[in-house]
């Protein structure tokens, strides 16, 4: 089938697997070892730090590698909390948050925090006026994600840093999916921390990293070694971290003309969907949205039963990668006010550099097929 689930996850590029392998067989140190092969993993590490950094427009000491988003998103949640828990403990998060960021956050609530959950427009916007009227004098953290992962609306995060920064607030945001497909610059956005997740560009699974702006009060959450400036205990992956900085580093290469590729597929396979069926709606803001991520209902049928008729054709997924196989009505269109009925045909179809015009045509034809096939039945 054709795969049209690149924000689940994505194929490890070749030129990340060509700097990995060295890491797995021939300089495998550990890099806490002061002998040369220690010396020469940590050197890699090092390397991949700057790189990472070189992306996002931070220093490489601010940034902090772990295994993957999810613990980067439970790091900057726990970890701010851990460090501010003293008067601060109000804690404000947007309504379509992934889980890896609801789910800490609903923790420090049973912790004895107060959270406020800010509600959504229909495109799956943020208000930043929302979010001002969220703050209070013991709020001590905003957390509102870069970029949705289901419908790809990207959020005024710059506007929401202002806001913050002023009443001396930290922001976290979630970059999990916007970091390669878009412009992301921690100076520009103006955030105090940031996740990355490394398998969202190319990179192996199994990595992710956390911006920490310098001075920003963050404490550890695991225990047992000081590694990644005692914010993370355990030995790092080197052979998944120089990965992801030869990833970062190909992303930082290729955009904006690689987003603009995906764009044009992204609007190729769109037009040919729209234009052979009547009533098919677009969730998701039409234009403040990932360049890759096409987010439909289609009308009359349940989105499982299509993907399930169109598998032979074409490997896409109804939303978060992360809890797709619970069939339910996705929170994220939940709290864009979108029906249920409309919710229930929704599909997430998300291209990649890898995908061809000829495959986007040949998806189209598949999944109108199966439309067709569903909604007779």
């Amino acid at each position: 089938p054709i795969y049209l689930d690149y924000n689940a996850t994505t194929p490890v590029a070749p030129e990340v697997l060509e700097a990995m392998l060295p890491f797995l067989r021939v300089h495998f140190g550990n890099p806490s070892s002061t002998h040369p092969f220690g010396r020469i993993a940590a050197q890699a590490v090092d390397q991949a730090r700057n790189q990472v950094a070189a992306l996002i427009g931070a220093r490489a000491h601010e940034i902090v590698f772990t295994g993957c988003a999810t613990e980067a998103n439970n790091l900057a949640l726990l970890g701010v909390a851990r460090a501010l828990g003293g008067a601060k403990r109000h804690l404000v998060v947007s309504a379509i948050e992934h889980p890896a960021v609801m789910a800490p956050a609903q923790h420090l609530r049973e912790e004895g925090w107060n959270l406020t959950v800010v509600p959504v427009d229909g495109f799956g916007r943020v208000s930043p006026d929302a979010i001002a009227q969220a703050l209070r004098p013991d709020t001590a953290l905003v957390s509102v994600m870069h970029a949705n992962n289901e419908v790809g609306t990207i959020q005024p995060i710059r506007e929401i840093a202002q806001i913050t920064r002023e009443r001396g607030i930290l922001l976290h945001t979630d970059a999990a999916q916007s970091a390669g497909k878009i412009a992301v610059d921690v100076g520009t956005l103006g955030v105090d921390l940031l996740t990355l997740a490394g398998h969202k560009f190319y990179a192996a699974k199994g990595v992710g990293a956390l911006y920490i702006r310098q001075n920003t009060p963050v404490r550890n959450i695991s225990f047992g070694a000081d590694h990644e400036h005692g914010l993370r205990a355990g030995t790092e992956n080197v052979p998944a971290i120089v990965g992801f900085g030869v990833a970062a580093q190909l992303a930082r290469e290729r955009l904006p003309r690689a987003g603009s590729h995906l764009r044009e597929l992204r609007d190729q396979l769109h037009g040919l969907l729209i234009e052979a069926i009547p009533g098919l709606m677009l969730n998701g803001h039409p234009v403040q949205r990932l360049p890759n991520t096409l987010h439909v209902s289609f009308p009359g049928v349940s989105g499982r039963r299509l993907l399930d008729q169109a598998s032979h054709i074409v490997a896409a997924s109804l939303g978060s990668a992360c809890h797709s196989e619970h069939d339910v009505v996705s929170g994220v269109l939940a709290a864009m006010g979108v029906s249920s009925v409309r919710a229930a045909g929704a599909v997430r179809l998300s291209v990649g550099t890898l995908t061809t015009p000829d495959e986007v045509s040949r998806a189209a034809s598949g999944l109108l097929e199966a439309w067709r096939t569903v909604a007779s039945l």
